[in-house]
């Protein structure tokens, strides 16, 4: 004999938490808008995690980054950067494909080149391109449906900073 059990409640997840912040603190913003913001905010928390640091120098561009973003107030800049702090290692760990997948079928490639480029300058504020960082990137990259080429084109203004260039030595 089977006994009923009830379903165990499930656990709000970072992505949960920052879908239903959306919609709570950005009523006005149209179901599109909505999930494109939501899959942005994915995205750079997960850069922003990738190196395992989140620094004053990448909490202060991802604001400037959602300070950007059409139909985005202040306040809801204030609770996104707040559930990316508190969440944002577990929204980072989640696959990002979703987040990819998204932006792949709601905007055009012009703004996923943008939204490429500002992961990129995201996961070179703090000086340095970490390997960790190169490799999300190009992943999500391919992901959003961009070209390696394309990839490269952005990655060549941040060469500087590439951690795996500055390793190898001289010869």
């Amino acid at each position: 004999m089977f006994f009923k059990r009830a379903p165990k409640p499930r656990a709000s997840s970072g992505t949960d938490v920052l879908r239903e912040l959306v919609r709570s603190e950005l009523p006005d913003l149209d179901e599109d808008s909505a999930r494109i913001l939501i899959s942005v905010a994915g995205l750079l928390a997960s850069v922003a995690y990738a190196d395992r640091e989140y620094g004053a120098a990448e909490q202060a561009f991802v604001r400037s980054a959602l300070s950007r973003l059409d139909g985005v107030t202040e306040s809801g800049v204030d609770a996104i950067c707040g559930v990316l702090q508190q969440h944002g290692q577990t929204i980072a760990v989640q696959n990002p494909q979703a987040f990819t997948r998204e932006l792949r079928e709601r905007v055009e490639v012009p703004l996923r080149l943008e939204v490429l480029e500002v992961l990129l300058e995201l996961a070179a504020v703090d000086g340095e391109l970490r390997l960790a960082e190169t490799d999300l990137l190009r992943r999500t990259a391919a992901a959003l449906g961009l070209s390696s080429a394309d990839y490269q084109q952005l990655q060549e203004r941040h060469r500087d900073r590439l951690s795996v260039l500055r390793e190898q030595p001289k010869g």
